[in-house]
């Protein structure tokens, strides 16, 4: 029997970013039940991100923390040397032809900062292209060793139009199984559209410490976290969560 057989999963991630994981899920017998939470929309302002472009070749480094900042800078010929958090968000940015430099082995913002930290920083000028709400991490640390650091909002996190509809359908008795966050903005979203206690009904699995962190914030229990943040490795830590449960 497939290892997640007979399990309902809600996958919240946005909806171009579903289909890794709810493939991944349904290869070991789950149920995906697609729930997007996130959109993502252009910045509210866009004339910072319109400057960040046109001086694009003034920066020393570039900063990716997500595919999305990526999306918002498109393919570009610059002399910036290029670092990324997690192997997805490396791939895509190779894929769009930007040739990355550094990817710690640890996929959160404080080993990017420790990666970073082995250049010399003092005076040069870095680029953080963000969500329009994201942690300050990278900024305050990389500013303390003398970076000259400008986060640029690339795009806003917003809630998709019917998603309160559907979060009620999907939450409808009895729950799902599991809940999947791949985002501290998912685990916020979900929680302002479906009850936190009507949320403790189901397991949750976090993709990593700082969207953990965000669960046990808002009052919610992490019942599996990969050591790997990437999407395998959540999809992993659920089938051992589960294993361990059944043995």
């Amino acid at each position: 029997m497939l290892p997640l057989a007979g399990l309902r999963i809600v996958v919240t991630r946005a909806a171009h970013q579903a289909d890794p994981l709810a493939q991944a899920l349904r290869e070991r017998g789950g149920e995906a039940i697609l729930l997007p939470v996130i959109d993502i929309a252009p910045p509210a302002n866009p004339e910072p991100l319109a400057k960040a472009v046109a001086e694009i070749d003034s920066y020393d480094w570039i900063v990716f923390t997500s595919t999305n900042g990526i999306r918002a800078l498109g393919r570009r010929n610059c002399r910036a040397r290029v670092a990324t958090v997690g192997g997805a968000t490396r791939e895509f940015a190779e894929g769009q032809g930007w040739a990355v430099s550094i990817t710690p082995e640890t996929y959160v913002a404080e080993a990017l900062v420790e990666a970073l930290g082995r250049e010399e920083l003092s005076g040069r000028r870095i680029l953080i292209p963000s969500a329009a709400v994201t942690r300050d991490v990278v900024r305050e640390e990389l500013t303390r060793r003398g970076a000259v650091v400008d986060v640029v909002e690339a795009y806003r996190n917003v809630i998709p139009a019917g998603a309160a509809e559907r979060a009620k359908e999907v939450f409808r008795l009895p729950c799902p199984d599991w809940i999947t966050f791949a985002s501290s903005s998912a685990v916020e979203n979900l929680v302002s559209l479906v009850a936190t206690a009507t949320l403790r009904r189901s397991k949750i699995a976090s993709i990593g410490p700082v969207t953990s962190e965000t669960v046990r914030e808002l009052g919610l229990r992490v019942d599996a976290e990969p050591e790997t943040h990437t999407i395998a490795g959540l999809v992993e830590a659920i089938v051992h969560a589960v294993a361990r449960k059944t043995a």
